[in-house]
């Protein structure tokens, strides 16, 4: 009920981004499907972070970022649909996360499979 509340807010009401931790915890399975169309149709930033093979299933390989960790450092990188075309035909975003195929697989003490809408880079540092 509490995300579909800030997902469901006006827009003038809602923050510029919304960080979401693992979303689909104690979720049915038709109900992550329903938070991923409220995290699609937002047009604000939405950053998620997730393990769920079901929520990736619902968005769109340029909606994901994935980020891999070696030695203490944190690498990101979007996935770019096109790259991933021939794969797609036969395999869906999650079932290529549980192959290794995207990466952002737990092989070091950081891990992180994130889906973000709206992304922006900062600017400042």
């Amino acid at each position: 009920m509490c995300l579909a509340t800030v997902f469901l807010q006006p827009e003038e009401l809602q923050p510029e981004t919304i960080l979401v931790d693992e979303p689909e915890l104690g979720l049915h399975p038709y109900a992550i499907t329903v938070l991923a169309s409220l995290i699609r149709t937002n047009i604000k930033q939405v950053i998620v972070s997730t393990q769920s093979v079901e929520l990736l299933n619902e968005f769109d390989a340029n909606d994901v970022i994935v980020v891999d960790g070696d030695e203490g450092k944190s690498s990101l990188r979007s996935l770019v649909r096109h790259e991933l075309e021939a794969w797609l035909e036969d395999y869906s975003l999650g079932e290529l996360w549980k192959k290794n195929v995207l990466g952002g697989r737990r092989n070091s003490k950081y891990w992180f499979h994130g889906i973000n809408r709206n992304f922006r880079y900062p600017t400042d540092f």
